[in-house]
């Protein structure tokens, strides 16, 4: 883990203690704020979050690491947060998606978040919430998916976006099939929202931002330099686009 030097701040939803961490720069406040969303394996995976959270504070943002299982499971092995996963994913994915307003509500109450320029990117399942923030209709300025599945429980109603939205996927990907990219553009027409980007690497699989994908042992599920690359650059360029 990395969030030695990062700021715990915490919440309740739904009766669950919710710890995520903050990295702030230094300056003036308020600043414009980036919710980074955990992976399907928790807050402290492998340094997935923390290490984007700090990236961004060194451009000048606010990142707000956002926990959505529950503190008491922060370290937890898929035999501990499993069941949460399979509840917020499966079985009741309207709670998952409140959680998100619920996180992106305390940004914006806290007094060095700018509460107009908010975005949100996550990964893996950190993508999926981050696209269930954005049909939620807030008012957020970008929602960022890095491999995140594209299905949702209940589609965007029209003109209920309020930002850009960008998908990077990979064509390897088991978790999100060449239907669910169509649906999803289908989903963005039918809106009518045309602030958006899909982003398809051919090369890569599931995961292709995570370093230590591999140790998971999965087909399909693996790191790759070059995607994890353009897709990074391509949304800090979108933030700079939409927060400043």
């Amino acid at each position: 883990m990395m969030f030695e030097t990062m700021e715990p701040i915490e919440m309740e939803h739904a009766g669950t203690l919710l710890r995520g961490y903050v990295a702030r720069p230094d300056g003036d406040w308020p600043r414009p704020t980036v919710l980074v969303m955990h992976t399907g394996l928790g807050i402290a995976h492998k340094e997935v979050v923390s290490p984007a959270a700090q990236k961004l504070a060194a451009l000048g943002y606010v990142a707000i690491c956002t926990d959505m299982y529950g503190a008491h499971l922060e370290g937890a092995g898929p035999e501990g947060f499993g069941p949460t996963y399979q509840e917020l994913q499966m079985e009741n994915p309207a709670k998952q998606r409140a959680r998100t307003v619920a996180w992106f509500n305390k940004a914006a109450s806290l007094g060095y978040v700018d509460e107009q320029r908010i975005a949100a990117l996550g990964f893996c399942y950190g993508g999926t919430t981050a696209l269930e923030l954005a049909r939620s209709g807030v008012d957020l300025r970008a929602a960022i998916s890095f491999h995140g599945i594209l299905s949702t429980f209940q589609k965007a109603e029209l003109r209920s976006i309020k930002g850009q939205v960008a998908v990077y996927s990979g064509g390897g990907d088991p978790w999100v099939p060449h239907e669910d990219l169509e649906a999803f553009r289908k989903e963005m027409i039918d809106a009518d929202h045309r602030d958006y980007q899909i982003t398809f690497f051919g090369a890569a699989d599931h995961g292709f931002t995570d370093r230590f994908a591999h140790e998971q042992g999965m087909e399909g599920l693996s790191f790759h330099q070059l995607s994890n690359d353009i897709s990074w650059t391509g949304a800090v360029t979108l933030l700079e686009h939409v927060l400043r």
